[in-house]
């Protein structure tokens, strides 16, 4: 009986270096996976169960498969510790990986405290596939973000081939109909800030064409680096109501930090 052959490992080159450690790039390179991306603050993260729960359903999902919390926390712990920082954004990549999957985690700089910039966003008839997951190859959304910031504007704003509200190319968008934060319904992403934020202001979930944007007051952007103002939607333009994302703010602001690792020093749960 003759068996075949292993398979010979790839090979990759850079730049015309080859790669010491194939495997790992390899399976980066494959562009299928998911991740989370979030603040961290001497050592906790707001919404932190949160992250670990969208990991796990999304591993779940694409692998067939668990992804404990608490090896998350080791990871993750180990990388913000390797960098030297306290404060930093931090990202969860989870790659498909053979016959199981790889786990990397970056660290960079924390993204700045307090309100982001105020954005103008263009409506794209766009929306990302699997919505529901925070997954790789967002080439439709860095396509369309980028044109629409050469156009003079900051963000794209997606919406569905019937003219509904989806969500910012980066971010869940928010309006405010002067007694309630609407939060759009069409397939998006459920973000950990939108979810953190939803329960803490008076809100509602439900369909919003782009024929009644003009009947807002007033609108917002959230994503894990920024809540921020909208001041215009292409032609509709909103002012920024100060009260408002004074509440906003302030709804996150109380959100407390969890910590990533435990008092004895693990990875494990609180």
């Amino acid at each position: 009986m003759t068996t075949s052959p292993s398979p010979a490992p790839v090979h990759i080159e850079i730049d015309g270096v080859p790669v010491a450690d194939p495997g790992p790039l390899a399976a980066v390179m494959g562009g299928y996976g998911h991740f989370t991306a979030m603040q961290v603050r001497d050592g906790r993260v707001k919404g932190l169960g949160l992250h670990l729960d969208r990991l796990d359903r999304a591993t779940r999902e694409l692998f067939g498969g668990p992804l404990p919390g608490g090896r998350v926390r080791e990871l993750l712990a180990r990388a913000v510790g390797a960098s030297g920082r306290r404060d930093c954004s931090a990202r969860v990549y989870v790659y498909e990986g053979g016959s199981r999957f790889l786990v990397a985690v970056t660290v960079r700089e924390a993204a700045p405290d307090g309100p982001g910039a105020p954005q103008r966003l263009t409506a794209v008839g766009y929306l990302r596939p699997a919505a529901h997951l925070k997954h790789l190859g967002g080439f439709g959304q860095r396509y369309h973000g980028d044109a629409a910031r050469r156009a003079g504007f900051d963000e794209a704003l997606l919406t569905s081939p019937a003219g509904e509200v989806a969500e910012g190319a980066v971010a869940n968008v928010a309006f405010w109909d002067g007694t309630s934060v609407v939060w759009p319904t069409a397939p998006q992403l459920t973000g950990i800030t939108m979810a953190l934020l939803a329960p803490r202001l008076p809100s509602v979930h439900r369909p919003v064409a782009l024929t009644e944007l003009p009947s807002f007051r007033a609108a917002f952007t959230a994503n894990a680096r920024s809540i921020a103002p909208v001041t215009a939607v292409d032609g509709v333009a909103y002012p920024v109501d100060e009260a408002l994302m004074e509440r906003v703010l302030g709804a996150y602001a109380e959100v407390p930090g969890e910590k990533i690792v435990s008092g004895d020093g693990t990875g494990s749960a609180d």
